[in-house]
């Protein structure tokens, strides 16, 4: 059976996030940077992070990259066998970094059952992750300017037009989603019913849908799997080369 985390929606998602972490995100690429990432390890694993080296307020792909290398680092000393593909997650691309937000929740729920850290104080975190830097985290400073004197009519006028330009963006922004959702269900629940197909008695033997759930269960290197299929496949072409294939024939089963 494939997780269930994977069906688990962007709004659950940044619900969870934003709950646990005490932030305000309206969308998973506002995650792209991997702080989020780092300060859920940190959460879970106290003192696993040097949250002092994370950067809240990342303004290059350069500052992302830094953060993901604290993140490895992590993984590698709790052997977490987790591949982060950083050149995809940094360009913000919402499907890319709903996958392993889905990977993380999964993670999480699964490290004392779920169960977070109730002395775990996220804002007093994020401080020591910003306290050396110049200016403050684009996730602690939201609404915060240092401005001038400003008559309050001219003030009220200019947040108008700003709240009336973001909740113009918002419902932009609702219909990518709800249309970026409606498509992923889709395309899950073929995979479903590659699945239940593949997990019929009279064919789960057969090469090629042996060669599918190598590829369908992989969990994270993908290329692995279809060599390992392809594999597959050719020696049982050399069988049938050979003289015939039946359901007797030994080959390895699927995962």
């Amino acid at each position: 059976m494939m997780d269930g985390a994977y069906f688990v929606g962007r709004n659950e998602i940044l619900a969870w996030i934003n709950a646990t972490l005490q932030l305000s995100l309206t969308k998973v690429e506002e995650a792209a940077s991997g702080a989020v990432q780092c300060q859920m390890m940190d959460m879970i694993h106290p003192g696993i992070v040097p949250m002092h080296k994370v950067n809240f307020d990342t303004k290059t792909e350069y500052d992302m990259i830094q953060n993901y290398k604290l993140l490895q680092e992590v993984f590698t000393k709790l052997k977490i066998e987790k591949h982060i593909e950083v050149n995809k997650l940094v360009k913000g691309r919402p499907l890319d970094n709903l996958e392993f937000l889905q990977w993380l929740k999964r993670y999480c729920d699964s490290v004392n059952g779920g169960i977070m850290n109730e002395n775990y104080n996220p804002v007093e975190r994020r401080c020591k992750g910003t306290k050396e830097r110049k200016g403050a985290s684009n996730f602690t400073k939201v609404g915060r300017t240092k401005q001038g004197k400003v008559s309050t009519a001219s003030g009220a006028v200019n947040a108008t037009g700003t709240i009336q330009a973001m909740s113009e963006q918002i419902a932009d922004l609702k219909l990518s989603m709800d249309h970026l959702e409606k498509e992923r269900d889709f395309y899950f629940g073929k995979l479903r019913d590659i699945e239940i197909l593949c997990q019929t008695s009279e064919l789960e033997n057969l090469p090629v849908v042996v060669a599918i759930k190598k590829i369908l269960y992989a969990s994270d290197n993908r290329e692995l799997a279809i060599a390992e299929a392809q594999e597959l496949l050719s020696q049982s072409l050399c069988v049938v080369e050979r003289g015939g294939y039946n359901s007797e024939d030994s080959l390895p089963k699927g995962d």
